[in-house]
């Protein structure tokens, strides 16, 4: 209900502020377990993805979101919930496991599951080397990859900004991407890794990043 009531009211005051353009989302499936895979550009993406696709899509969220007391810890983490947020606990050795099993559980429900296989936002504007997590998921689940391109969200809240600006947003939708041809092979790290490729190289052709084939190093990250 509340989430529902967010995207009726929260929608089109975007829709109007932004002026967002949106293709492509007719190629999202109607039913059935869906993974979005995204590039990252700013913090406002899952925002974005939340309002304009025509399904729930579901997000992690850091666990201590969801924690906190009283009126305004309540509304917080109801609200959150209502975007679509999973919360999980982050910062330990088992961040990771927990992480695949929350988007696995969206997944096996028959959801829609937000991921970025970057796996952090892009500071020089390039497309980098995707984690596995994202073919893991698809593998595990039989679930279509739908990529999609995310365009002026680093200009609606560039990062460092604490206040959100007006740009023009542009999203794309592409065609989604099966991966039953290697059904029972998700343990395979090469196989992973190729799934994960194919994902990237269609984010490429959607977005029109240059693609850099290392991960993403933030400053004062040393590089792997």
């Amino acid at each position: 209900m509340l989430h529902t009531l967010i995207r009726l009211s929260l929608a089109p005051l975007a829709r109007l502020v932004y002026r967002p353009e949106v293709s492509g989302t007719e190629l999202v499936p109607a039913e059935g377990p869906v993974v979005l895979a995204a590039n990252h550009r700013a913090a406002v993406d899952t925002a974005v993805l939340s309002l304009v696709t025509p399904r729930r899509v579901r997000f992690l969220g850091k666990a201590e979101y969801f924690t906190g007391t009283g009126p305004r810890g309540r509304a917080l983490a109801a609200f959150l919930d209502a975007l679509g947020y999973v919360p999980v606990r982050r910062g330990d050795a088992k961040a990771g496991l927990a992480a695949l099993e929350a988007g696995r559980k969206v997944l096996e429900a028959g959801g829609v599951f937000g991921i970025y296989p970057e796996g952090t936002r892009s500071l020089d504007g390039r497309l980098h080397r995707g984690h596995t997590g994202v073919a893991a998921l698809a593998l595990a689940t039989g679930a279509k990859v739908v990529p999609v391109a995310l365009h002026g969200t680093e200009r609606v809240r560039p990062a460092g900004a604490r206040l959100p600006r007006v740009a023009r947003v542009r999203v794309r939708f592409g065609e989604p991407l099966g991966f039953s041809r290697y059904a029972g092979l998700e343990a395979s790290p090469a196989i992973r890794r190729g799934v994960t490729d194919e994902i990237m190289y269609a984010l490429m052709e959607l977005s029109g990043q240059e693609y850099v084939d290392n991960y993403h190093q933030r400053p004062g990250e040393a590089a792997a």
